[in-house]
C-alpha cells in the first residue's frame, strides 16, 4: 500500500509499505480521508518527542471497512466508519470508570514515542481495534467525518465545563478547536460567547460560527472588554485553547469571581499561573484531555448541521501532495487551517 512516511524529521515521502495485518478483534479500514492535525505538524521537527521517525502519522480519519477480524460480528466489509484516535485497553482502573482518555495503557494512532510505535492513517489502509470504531450515516461526507476527532475534543471540553443556561463564555484561541468549542458552548447553553485571537481572519470565522463578540488582544483590553459586556463582573466561564502563558492569563483575567476555566491547549509544557488571582477569586480550573466517549454525539451533531466544519476546511488534496501541504502548514502559511488528505 501507499503511505505518507516521515522518514526522518522534516522529511516526508510517499512510500510503499506492507498492508497492515489484523487480529481477531480488529478492523482493517480503507482510508478515504485523513486530516492533518496541528500535533502532526508540530511533530514534523521532533520538538514534541511524540513522533519518532520512521512513522506514518494521521489520526483524524474516516473510511470503509476492508476486512474484519474473526471476532467482529456486528460490522461488515463496505461499512462507512470513523474511529477514535485513542486506543484504550478497556481493563484498567480509568477505563472501567469510563474515562478512556486517561487509560493507563493509552496509545494514540500515528504516534511513536519511547513506549510504543503505532502507525496512523496517512495511508491506504489502517488497522484499528473494533471497540474504537463507529459507523457513519450515509448523509455525512468523508471530508466532514475526518473532522469528528477534532469536534470530539471541543465537545469533551464543553462537557467538562460547568455551563449554566444563559452563561457568558470567553474562548481564548480561535484556531480549529477554539472555533469548534464556540459552537459546542452555544449548544451547551451559553447565551453569549466572546472569541479572542490575535488573528483577525480567525475572528471573522469565529463570528460566522456563532461568536457574539470578537476581541483581538493586540488592539483591545480583553478583560475590560468582557467586563463591559457582563455588567462589570466578567465571564462565567473561559476556555483556553492555546496553551501558553499570555492567553491563559488573558482568560483568567476575563473571568468573574468564582468563575471556571477549562484548559484545552497544551503547546507549552509549562506556563506562569497568577496563583493569587485563582485562589482569592475562587476560580475553578479543569484540564481537558482528548475525548472520552463523545464520538456518537459528535457524529450526530455533524450529521444534522448543529456543528459546522466547512469554514475550517482549507483544502482537500491527494495523499501524494501531503509533503507539500505539511511544509505549508509547518511554515504557518496565512489562512490555512484544516487540510484533509485523500489516500
Amino acid at each position: 500500500m501507499k503511505a505518507l512516511l516521515m522518514k526522518k524529521y522534516l522529511e516526508m515521502e510517499l512510500a510503499d509499505m506492507a498492508r497492515p495485518e489484523i487480529g481477531a478483534d480488529d478492523i482493517l479500514v480503507r482510508v478515504k480521508t485523513c486530516g492533518i492535525c496541528g500535533s502532526d505538524v508540530h511533530g514534523l521537527d521532533g520538538s514534541t518527542g511524540r513522533r519518532l521517525p520512521p512513522i506514518v502519522m494521521g489520526h483524524e480519519a474516516a473510511g470503509v471497512i476492508a476486512e474484519t477480524g474473526a471476532n467482529v460480528k456486528d460490522l461488515r466489509e463496505g461499512d462507512r466508519v470513523t474511529f477514535d484516535s485513542t486506543i484504550s485497553c478497556g481493563a484498567c482502573f480509568f477505563c472501567r470508570r469510563g474515562e478512556i482518555n486517561l487509560c493507563d495503557n493509552r496509545q494514540v494512532l500515528g504516534v511513536s514515542c519511547a513506549d510504543y510505535r503505532r502507525h496512523g492513517a496517512f495511508a491506504e489502509y489502517v488497522a484499528v481495534p473494533r471497540h474504537i470504531v463507529y459507523q457513519l450515516p450515509e448523509s455525512l461526507s468523508f471530508e466532514k467525518a475526518a473532522m469528528i476527532e477534532a469536534v470530539s475534543v471541543a465537545v469533551h471540553a464543553a462537557n467538562l465545563t460547568p455551563v449554566k443556561l444563559g452563561d457568558t463564555a470567553v474562548v481564548v484561541g480561535s484556531g480549529m478547536i477554539g472555533l469548534l468549542a464556540i459552537q459546542a458552548l452555544r449548544l451547551a447553553g451559553c447565551a453569549c460567547v466572546i472569541a479572542v485571537d490575535v488573528d483577525d481572519a480567525k475572528l471573522k470565522v469565529a463570528s460566522e460560527l456563532g461568536a457574539d463578540y470578537c476581541a483581538n488582544p493586540n488592539s483591545v483590553d480583553v478583560p475590560a472588554f468582557t467586563r463591559e459586556r457582563t455588567n462589570g463582573r466578567g465571564a462565567d466561564i473561559a476556555l483556553e485553547v492555546v496553551g501558553a502563558t499570555q492567553p491563559l492569563q488573558t482568560a483568567l483575567a476575563s473571568l468573574r469571581k468564582a468563575g471556571s476555566m477549562t484548559l484545552v491547549g497544551n503547546v507549552s509544557p509549562e506556563v506562569t499561573l497568577p496563583l493569587q488571582s485563582v485562589v482569592t477569586r475562587q476560580i475553578g480550573l479543569t484540564g481537558s484531555c482528548a475525548s472520552s466517549g463523545e464520538y456518537p454525539a459528535c457524529i450526530g451533531l455533524l450529521a444534522r448541521g448543529a456543528i459546522r466544519v466547512e469554514p475550517m476546511i482549507s483544502s482537500v488534496a491527494p495523499l501524494e501532495e501531503g509533503p507539500r501541504w505539511f511544509q505549508r502548514l509547518y511554515h504557518k502559511e496565512p489562512n490555512l487551517m484544516k487540510v484533509i488528505l485523500k489516500p
